[in-house]
């Protein structure tokens, strides 16, 4: 099997993208979804999150909601909101945010190089969201939410999507949130035949974003064959995907807030701290800039924590990142915080909210301490991919996000 494939997208129909594009699902809570799609009956919320239109309270699992998903979708399909192409394609798919621009190409991956770890992961998946996201992909009969893909920058393929890119796009919207999503249909078979050979020579693909969606797509394709019983390829082999190269995605930093001291004073915290890191207050918020410094909020006042070098791991790639650092040395040891996952006492603040996010949360009275990480780079992330380990919770913060509804991947 090739490791990516073309296919005939479902997308908005020729002046429609605006009214479609919608946010990933998981970014918003039920609330926030209702009050998105207020005077928007086409946004593609209608499918991804379709307890919109169901009374408020309905169990978003519920068996009511997968249908009203499918209903949804029928009735965009059959009012030519949503029109599916008639020829297999790639899509050239290029996000800028501010200064930042990325341009990655939308493609069906392959489920087997899934399975076999060349499209490599970083994370746990957890069962309900895994359970959620299959019973969405069974019910629509489509991959509606794209999994954010990176590969290692490639002169050629690179060079290949910013040609595509200088053309006259299909879609060019700006969002609400001011990120400008550009989609270019790329349809010529002979650069799709170099596409192809050119990924289909790369050593591996990494999951940025989107685990429970690939997973789910995963059991999907293997519930169908084994259903089928017959060999070759189907649609469900694939998932939807939009691929990166790594030098061009955004990682932000991904910030801790903790709801009390772990039973110490202002004075003891900063004496147990200066045992691991050297403490320099400052006058200004500190955003980290170097590997092993943090910033650190408490009582209204910033502080440079600087972990000693000799506590650094050199070696292993989990446990040299930033978050760990902060983990083994701060937060487990001194402020009690033995698992991330679990423990209430601690939060996390997406860096798309700034340092002044982290200000809020403490002088609120509702945090009483916050730290702020440098972001994790993408080689270090691929560095875990590669050793078949695990990230850290809550160690990457994508920005931009990808768009729900522009392409659809039929099943």
């Amino acid at each position: 099997m090739p490791l990516i494939k073309p296919f005939p997208g479902l997308r908005p129909a020729p002046g429609r993208a605006a009214d479609v594009a919608a946010p990933p699902y998981d970014v918003m809570n039920a609330s926030e979804a209702r009050q998105m799609v207020q005077g928007r009956p086409w946004s593609f919320l209608h499918i991804s999150r379709p307890e919109v239109d169901l009374p408020e309270g309905v169990d978003p699992y519920a068996p009511e909601v997968y249908a009203k998903a499918a209903e949804n979708l029928a009735r965009m399909r059959r009012e030519g909101v949503l029109v599916q192409d008639n020829s297999a394609c790639f899509y050239v798919y290029r996000l800028t945010m501010g200064k930042h621009t990325q341009t990655g190409v939308v493609a069906a991956a392959s489920v087997a190089a899934y399975d076999q770890n060349r499209i490599r992961k970083h994370e746990f998946t957890r069962p309900n969201k895994e359970d959620d996201r299959v019973r969405q992909i069974e019910a629509l009969a489509a991959q509606t939410g794209p999994v954010f893909l990176v590969y290692r920058s490639h002169p050629d393929v690179d060079a290949c999507l910013a040609r595509a890119a200088g053309k006259p796009p299909a879609v060019d919207i700006t969002a609400a949130d001011g990120v400008r999503h550009q989609l270019w249909v790329l349809d010529d078979g002979g650069v799709i035949a170099q596409l192809m050979q050119w990924f289909d020579a790369m050593p591996s693909l990494y999951v940025a974003d989107g685990h429970h969606r690939s997973a789910a797509a995963s059991r999907v394709a293997a519930a169908a064959g084994d259903d089928a019983g017959l060999p070759g390829e189907a649609a469900h082999d694939y998932f939807l995907s939009v691929i990166f190269p790594h030098d061009q995605v955004q990682i932000l930093d991904y910030n801790r807030v903790v709801r009390d001291l772990n039973g110490l004073d202002r004075q003891q915290l900063l004496e147990s701290i200066s045992g691991r890191f050297s403490i320099d207050p400052s006058s200004a918020p500190v955003r980290p800039s170097a590997h092993g410094e943090f910033g650190m909020y408490l009582q209204g006042r910033w502080y440079r924590l600087t972990v000693e070098a000799d506590r650094i791991p050199r070696d292993d790639p989990v446990e040299r990142l930033d978050v760990s650092i902060l983990a083994n040395e701060l937060l487990r040891p001194i402020l009690g915080i033995a698992d991330q996952r679990t423990d209430n006492r601690i939060d996390f603040v997406g860096g798309i909210r700034g340092l002044e996010g982290l200000e809020a949360r403490v002088d609120s009275g509702e945090m009483a301490i916050a730290f702020a990480i440098r972001p994790t780079d993408m080689e270090a992330l691929m560095a875990v991919a590669d050793a078949g380990e695990i990230m850290p919770p809550k160690s990457t913060w994508f920005e931009p996000k990808l768009a729900d509804g522009l392409v659809s991947h039929m099943l």
